[in-house]
């Protein structure tokens, strides 16, 4: 039943976002300054690990032999916090510091709904007192990552929670927009730097974020997998994307980059237990190539990879380097 609203509501947002895309399509201007688009990642040290990865080594393999300049950091709050007030950043700031030895950018994405599945890291220690206990804590932690890491001048912005407007995807509470405003208002009290809320690329028209934020990230997928129709390769209009970036940057003056283009599979399991032949289905170097033919079109910078992990498990673990080899040429161009 649940899987039947969500497919029912990916049409309805469809339906809607093409509806966007036909009224504002003349306003659009297509002379935007034609500058080079900036490729980052994201790292996730938690998905890292569950490839089977040193997640470290493979860390350190990204920003030095993929050159990345721009990365974007989940501070998962399980991790930090496993115990009641105990807190261990090592891990955290060992990743940052190496990063700002390279002089890479970064995005720091801070909250309890945070860059891969389930979407919600929320330590064991708290998850059944109750929500008006996590957010108390959640508050604490936030305020706890803005001044720890405030005066780390690599970092550009700051992300408050992951797609947090989004109900039907992830193990997470139902959103709460007063809240997330609130977490937003306490960030912007401690520091100065932006702060970045992501929307879904295709199951919103990003004015929530719009709204909220001072810079609006979205995602782009192009081969998805559902139990009601399996693989499902979309390629809109780039003007799809582009409509609304233009509504964010015209109407409520926000800039808008792409948070989590999609550089890896999407199948029925996660894709370490799926087959390589299956894992190829969803993505392999054409659809990749296709990608980064599109996302240029829309000219939205900078953009974040999602997926650097698996290229570095294909090349290691199963003898495929072409994945880190071309991103590479991305990358360090």
């Amino acid at each position: 039943m649940r899987n039947l609203k969500i497919a029912i509501i990916f049409i309805l947002f469809i339906v809607a976002n093409f509806a966007l895309y036909k009224f504002v399509r003349l306003a659009i201007d297509e002379t935007k300054d034609d500058e080079q688009i900036v490729y980052g990642i994201t790292f996730s040290r938690i998905y890292a690990e569950e490839l089977g990865l040193d997640w470290r080594e493979t860390y350190i393999e990204i920003l030095d032999d993929l050159g990345v300049k721009e990365i974007r950091i989940p501070a998962y709050w399980n991790l930090i916090e496993q115990k009641d007030g105990e807190y261990n950043f090592s891990d955290l700031d060992w990743q940052i510091n190496e990063a700002e030895k390279r002089n890479v950018k970064v995005l720091l994405a801070i909250g309890r709904r945070l860059p891969r599945w389930p979407e919600c890291f929320i330590p064991d220690w708290i998850k059944d007192k109750g929500e008006e206990v996590q957010r108390e804590k959640l508050l604490k932690i936030i305020r706890l990552l803005v001044l720890r890491y405030r005066e780390k001048e690599n970092i550009w912005a700051w992300q408050v929670e992951n797609e947090p407007l989004l109900s039907i995807f992830g193990e997470c509470p139902a959103p709460d927009k007063k809240f997330l405003e609130k977490e937003i208002a306490l960030v912007k009290s401690l520091d100065s730097r932006a702060v970045a809320v992501t929307e879904s690329g295709e199951l919103s028209t990003w004015i929530g974020a719009g709204r909220r934020a001072d810079i609006v990230g979205t995602s782009m997928y192009f081969v998805v997998w559902s139990p009601y129709w399996g693989y499902f390769h979309h390629r809109w209009p780039v003007a799809f994307y582009t409509s609304r970036a233009w509504i964010i940057e015209n109407i409520f003056k926000k800039q808008v980059f792409i948070s989590e283009m999609q550089a890896e599979p999407w199948g029925e399991k996660p894709s370490y237990l799926l087959t390589l032949d299956e894992q190829f289905k969803s993505m392999n170097l054409e659809v990749f190539g296709n990608a980064v033919k599109y996302v240029e079109k829309t000219k939205l910078s900078p953009v974040y990879f999602w997926g650097a992990e698996w290229w570095y498990w294909l090349k290691e673990k199963q003898g495929h380097g072409e994945f880190w080899d071309e991103a590479k040429m991305l990358l360090t161009k």
